[in-house]
């Protein structure tokens, strides 16, 4: 399966959920865009490893991560997004050690905080990416005026709620979705995806 290389475009707080963040991962040297939604921990994690003049008085836990595994010589080579389910990313970590590759399940939040510590590339499957990737450029093309009407109260709400997207049909979970990449606001993009995902599922 085709791979597609991933890098960090930025972390923004969710109104939508308590505590939630939304990080958004670019596709390097395309357009599409992965909304991945986690917790403030993870979060507050993320951004203390991109930003390297913040630093913490004591190893935060990922950190405590990447300092036993320097000090056992086990390196982090890549991460792989490999699987969707119910909403929910999850991602492998490949480390090297003694020469042999070992693969070890990890929670997507938890890989990428992992991957910018190690300096380790960020991929997922092509697959995943036409299922859960947003294309603002797509999303303009696509647009459909007669949409806009119905959806502007929800567009123009500071905050929605779950509710709001269980009251909707199929067809305008999808219109409000594209309206939303139209805007380049990808946090309630991936809410509305995460809806539409797990209603597929059932």
């Amino acid at each position: 399966m085709k791979l597609i290389r991933l890098e960090i475009k930025a972390l923004s707080y969710t109104e939508t959920q308590t505590g939630a963040y939304a990080m958004i991962l670019n596709e390097v040297g395309g357009d599409r865009k992965l909304p991945i939604i986690i917790g403030g921990f993870e979060a507050q994690s993320i951004a203390i490893a991109l930003d390297q003049e913040i630093k913490t008085k004591r190893p935060l836990t990922h950190d405590l991560f990447k300092n036993l595994s320097s000090e056992f010589k086990i390196s982090l080579q890549q991460i792989i997004i490999n699987k969707l389910e119910d909403g929910v990313f999850h991602s492998n970590l490949f480390f090297n050690y003694n020469n042999s590759e070992k693969i070890i399940d990890a929670r997507t939040s938890d890989a990428v905080a992992l991957a910018i510590r190690f300096d380790a590339p960020i991929y997922t499957y092509e697959s995943i990416l036409k299922i859960a990737g947003f294309n603002s450029a797509e999303s303009e093309k696509n647009k459909n005026d007669s949409d806009k009407d119905w959806s502007e109260n929800l567009i123009n709400k500071k905050q929605f709620s779950l509710e709001d997207l269980k009251n909707l049909p199929p067809s305008k979970l999808k219109s409000l979705l594209k309206r939303f990449v139209k805007l380049e606001n990808y946090e309630k993009a991936a809410i509305i995806r995460d809806e539409i995902l797990k209603r597929e599922s059932k």
